[in-house]
């Protein structure tokens, strides 16, 4: 090949790679003249036919021409790249800015109540009627505060490892760090920081090693405690009672206690409600379901919150919050509560225009 064809192979590559319209083309335009078997490929591999005296000069014309050709294919394969990457962001862009799907009013999409939020709110209202506060505090609990001072010895399952978050380090007093199995611990902050008499409820976030469809590592609960002079277990039947009515809607819903056994109080009880058990429903058949449990606070917990219990008496009830939503509506699964699915959430969600009241029925 003459001086004059090199050159006009090198125009017309440069004037296929130029209009080559995507990286396909451009690619094949390559191939044609740098693969194994391209033109510009074969002329080198011909060098060693060229009389001696002509083979440096002919190869290093060949070699310009291959570096021209390769540079203008880097060149155009980057504005190719470009232009393809601007029709894909063109073509999957998200319009952020867009107005939500409608929905209608009340629904989760307009800022519907969750309804554990919802219980939480139901609680508040039922308790603050009867003369309740709501009081919060860490979900960081020490080991003292939420065992020791509730009378739980060491040798307990919830202070085993397999039960119980247990976090590193210790607190200013040395004690272990967790996170609270219960709100109970919120009981012994309050009548250590406040004098009697005390009526509170605690709702709040907890944390126990156990999951399935009825359990969930993190959970909420209900804690309440009454401290006052002459409080008999009359003054606790009534109160849950009251409650149980109210929250479930049922004038007559049958309520049961049995003796039971927790190191924080004394005498202990669980609390059943009356519910069939083949159909679900709550207030009828003959079957019993165990629904919270409370009991008398015992003499030490009082000792441990610096009480005199000779002088003031007391109860402490406690429940799941999840567990009596589910009752309320009829679930069967706690783990919806958790999944942020909007069906579900759509479904449940309480009208935010609308808080619980109890001139209206909860």
């Amino acid at each position: 090949m003459s001086a004059d064809d090199l050159q006009a192979l090198r125009a017309d590559t440069e004037a296929a790679i130029a209009t080559a319209a995507d990286l396909r083309t451009l690619d094949a335009v390559r191939v044609a003249v740098l693969g194994r078997n391209g033109t510009l490929t074969g002329l080198l591999k011909g060098l060693g036919a060229v009389a001696p005296e002509l083979r440096k000069e002919r190869g290093a014309a060949v070699n310009r021409v291959k570096a021209v050709i390769e540079a203008a294919l880097d060149a155009r394969r980057a504005v190719l790249e470009a232009a393809s990457l601007d029709t894909r962001l063109a073509a999957e862009r998200v319009d952020v800015t867009l107005p939500p799907r409608p929905q209608a009013p009340g629904t989760a999409a307009e800022g519907g109540i969750h309804p554990i939020s919802r219980t939480i709110e139901e609680l508040t209202a039922i308790f603050g009627a009867m003369g309740f506060a709501v009081v919060e505090g860490p979900d960081i609990e020490s080991d003292w505060h939420n065992f020791g001072a509730l009378n739980i010895p060491d040798h307990h399952p919830a202070r085993q490892d397999q039960d119980t978050f247990y976090l590193p380090g210790r607190d200013a007093e040395g004690h272990q760090i967790v996170l609270r199995t219960q709100t109970s611990p919120l009981q012994v902050r309050t009548m250590l920081g406040q004098e009697p008499p005390i009526r509170i409820i605690a709702p709040g976030r907890t944390w126990r090693a156990d999951h399935d469809a009825t359990h969930s590592p993190m959970f909420h609960q209900v804690e309440g405690l009454v401290i006052d002079r002459g409080i008999t277990l009359a003054h606790l039947k009534g109160c849950l009672v009251d409650f149980l009515r109210s929250f479930f809607g049922i004038s007559d819903l049958p309520v049961r206690f049995r003796a039971s056994y927790f190191p924080f109080t004394e005498p202990s009880m669980e609390v059943d409600i009356g519910w069939n058990r083949k159909t679900g429903e709550l207030g009828k058949g003959s079957d019993w379901l165990e629904i919270l449990g409370s009991g008398m606070v015992h003499a030490k917990v009082l000792a441990n919150a610096g009480l005199d219990p000779r002088e003031w008496q007391g109860f402490a009830f406690g429940m799941g919050i999840e567990r009596i939503t589910m009752l309320k509506h009829g679930m069967n699964d706690l783990r919806p509560f958790y999944e942020a699915d909007l069906r579900w959430l759509k479904h449940y969600a309480a009208d935010p225009l609308a808080p619980p009241s109890l001139a209206e029925g909860i």
